[in-house]
């Protein structure tokens, strides 16, 4: 829940994912070994912090017109890169004007200097999480969520450890849910494509993923409460009230210029969709309303932070990850379906034909699978923190001068796929991370607001959830590949994430 930035914070919740070693190979490709790590000792040289800011109010609005149209958000960064040569360099980030108050950053686009946002000894996180705006508290009940809380501050610990909370006592529900849920979807995949020929993914994954979290956190099946069906579509309109300024909709530049960069929307338009929301949060969520009450946390201030939790985190989370990963798995080839097929079949024959947590340690290359998945494109692309103090930041090339109170902006893809780090890091390569060599490579993966290697701490920002991600999508490539042997799809554009028409699925033949 409450640690890394746009758009969503992947999922903030947490369950016992044991991270191991991830054994053998099914490639004949040599493993990718470490690279070393420049380091002080190394006395690199002293440099200015390159670029600008432009002249005000004009320079912002140029920088976000390169970066939703003229450019694109990805050669914006590369361009600035070429030009300044240099991965640490002074720009403007969107919204800009009116919006946000001051769209000035430091970025930060390698996987050297990325990881001092994590650092909270020398980083501030307040009212950081969408970046350089944060959207009123009205959206969020008058509360201003865990999300945008900073360690130093009193409520976090509390919030945070209510989380952990929570998931210690939803976890024996998780994957039966899962099973349950995912059955269904994959059921209504198989008739829909039956009848049509094709089927969205993104509305059966919306369906199925919030119906699973509310079973497997608070034992609570939406569809038969007041809220029924709609839970989904009235999560992604409150999303976007929040988002929104920071989105691509695909509409004209000046339309959406107008419609949602100049001005914040009014979250009048959404309260009667989030009290809907958040009536059933309450009264599905009583025991954890109960622990908080001896945190000295109110009822009613527990209950919006589960409401964002489990909507705009994790839901938001599965909403773009879960895409995603069939976007990578299907271009991958019917080799690696192959694979998964009989890797994850074989693993659950020999625990009996049970899904546990120790067959899913039998799956190297799965697991391997979903850590390349969160590498290549983290569902959570920026993050940003404040200097507490005056600090020296390195990249690989030089050491940069930052001062206190400046922002800075790190862009995650640039930092998991940086070509010193990472070999071939623009290609999905399914054993990336097996054996002793891909261990290593794993404090490199960075999606969760921290390493995967380290864990969240009531102290930290890593997001919460982190463990809870990593079981959860394993679970969603083991489930597919327990009932197909391969599928196909077509990939469109999305706000959030990949737009997903599944086209074929081929069931399990062996």
């Amino acid at each position: 829940m409450a640690s890394v930035s746009l758009p969503f914070t992947s999922v903030h919740l947490q369950c016992q994912v044991i991270v191991r070693p991830v054994r053998a190979s099914v490639s004949e490709k040599p493993s990718v070994s470490e690279p070393p790590v420049t380091t002080l000792s190394e006395k690199l040289p002293l440099k200015k912090i390159p670029g600008n800011y432009g002249i005000p109010f004009v320079g912002p609005i140029k920088d976000r017109l390169d970066y939703f149209y003229n450019q694109g958000r990805d050669e914006f960064f590369k361009s600035k890169i070429q030009k300044y040569q240099s991965t640490v360099f002074r720009t403007n980030m969107p919204p800009g004007p009116f919006i946000s108050p001051d769209p000035k950053v430091i970025a930060l686009l390698d996987g050297k200097s990325f990881p001092v946002l994590f650092d909270v000894s020398k980083i501030e996180k307040k009212d950081l999480f969408t970046g350089t705006y944060m959207p009123s508290i009205d959206l969020t009940g008058g509360y201003r969520i865990l999300s945008y809380l900073d360690p130093s501050e009193p409520n976090h610990a509390k919030l945070k450890q209510l989380i952990f909370f929570l998931l210690k006592s939803s976890a024996k529900r998780v994957i039966p849910e899962f099973e349950a849920c995912y059955t269904e979807l994959y059921d209504t995949l198989d008739k829909e494509l039956a009848e049509k020929g094709k089927s969205s993914f993104q509305t059966v994954n919306d369906q199925a993923g919030f119906n699973f979290l509310c079973r497997a956190f608070f034992g609570s099946n939406p569809p038969d409460t007041k809220l029924g069906d709609d839970g989904p579509s009235l999560i992604s309109k409150w999303v976007f009230f929040q988002l929104g300024p920071v989105l691509s909709l695909g509409l004209p530049k000046y339309v959406e210029e107008l419609v949602i960069r100049t001005f914040p929307l009014p979250p009048f338009l959404v309260k009667k969709d989030y009290q809907r929301l958040y009536d059933f949060f309450y009264h599905s969520s009583g025991f954890v309303q109960d622990e908080a009450e001896k945190l000295g946390i109110s009822r009613e201030e527990v209950c919006h932070n589960l409401l964002f939790a489990t909507c705009f985190n994790t839901f938001g989370g599965m909403k773009i990850f879960f895409p995603n990963m069939l976007k990578w798995i299907s271009r991958a080839g019917v080799k690696l379906h192959t694979d998964l097929a009989q890797e994850i079949r074989s693993a659950i024959r020999s625990n009996g034909g049970k899904l546990t947590m120790a067959a899913m340690e039998q799956m190297p290359l799965m697991k391997s699978v979903v850590y390349e998945g969160l590498r290549i494109e983290p569902p959570v692309p920026s993050q940003y923190g404040r200097a507490k103090k005056d600090l020296l930041i390195e990249s690989h090339d030089a050491v940069y001068q930052v001062k206190a109170g400046e922002m800075l902006y790190g862009y995650q893809p640039f930092a998991t796929k940086d070509p010193k780090i990472f070999e071939n890091p623009e290609e999905f390569v399914p054993d990336r991370f097996m054996g002793d060599d891909g261990e290593r490579l794993l404090k490199h993966v960075l999606w969760s607001n921290g390493p995967e290697t380290e864990d969240p701490t009531t102290a930290n920002k890593q997001c919460a959830g982190k463990d809870f991600v990593v079981l959860v999508s394993r679970l969603f490539v083991v489930e597919l590949f327990r009932r197909y042997d391969s599928f196909e799809i077509e990939v469109g554009k999305s706000p959030l994430g990949a737009a997903v028409t599944v086209t074929s699925l081929k069931r399990a033949s062996f």
